[in-house]
């Protein structure tokens, strides 16, 4: 437990279990001594999140489908909040098949939705954040190493985790002038509910875990700390960066 984050308000986005990344995030955030605003997107989930969080944490809905639903969750928060100091977005998705199959064989509808939810989202989230958002803000997003690499079987999303790291940098670029940060995460292979909708997924996390350089996986908990240093001012002179959180697997790949 820290005073780092004192007095700092941080909405988390895309928190779906206790073993999603995200809630490593919003856990060290909340060590730390931020308070947490957690988003979801449906009922379901919000039944999940009942289950986990502290009582008393603050959630709110956001279906990051449309551009409509973005701009009146951070209306709200502010509303009830006041404004925010930061964003975590974890959020990220393609179809079934989409994930499946080879990029060679993605549909136009599948690309799309997988650019919509995983990519675009940044955008649209940063927009309507950055109008709530006190100066010194920071937004962080999630990424992986398949963006820059033709990882075995990530296929799709690593297309779509590289649109993700473009938006990083020219949204860095142009909310530098309000004061706000934006970067990226790479965290290493985790047993999320994300990375089990890939196939041969398992294959991944012990290739993943024998490439680190202590052989031994990375975990949320590690990926959250580093999230804490970018909501943190100790991370005031970094912007348009990616900070890998994998253990050196990245150093190997």
């Amino acid at each position: 437990m820290s005073n780092l984050l004192d007095g700092k308000t941080i909405v988390v986005m895309g928190v779906a279990n206790k073993r999603s990344i995200a809630w490593g995030c919003a856990k060290s955030l909340m060590d730390n001594g931020a308070k947490v605003i957690i988003t979801y997107q449906n009922e379901r989930l919000k039944r999940q999140l009942d289950k986990l969080v502290p009582e008393g944490t603050e959630m709110i809905e956001c279906d990051v489908a449309e551009d409509a639903n973005v701009e009146k969750t951070f209306q709200d928060i502010q509303a009830k909040f006041g404004n925010i100091d930061g964003v975590i977005h974890a959020i990220a998705y393609a179809d079934k098949e989409t994930l499946e199959g080879g990029v060679i064989d993605v549909k136009k509808d599948g690309y799309n939705l997988a650019q919509d939810v995983s990519a675009y989202s940044l955008i649209s989230v940063s927009r309507y954040a950055s109008r709530v958002m006190n100066p010194q803000g920071s937004i962080a997003t999630l990424t992986y190493m398949g963006s820059t690499r033709a990882i075995p079987s990530y296929n799709m999303m690593g297309v779509a985790k590289a649109a993700l790291e473009a938006n990083v940098r020219y949204l860095a670029s142009d909310l530098g002038p309000k004061k706000i940060r934006v970067n990226a995460i790479s965290a290493g292979a985790i047993k999320t509910l994300a990375v089990t909708g890939i196939k041969n997924h398992g294959d991944l996390l012990k290739e993943s875990e024998a490439r680190t350089v202590d052989g031994e996986a990375v975990d949320i908990h590690q990926v959250g700390d580093v999230a804490t240093f970018l909501m943190s001012n100790l991370s005031s002179g970094v912007t348009g960066d990616l900070i890998y959180a994998d253990k050196g697997v990245h150093l190997l790949a």
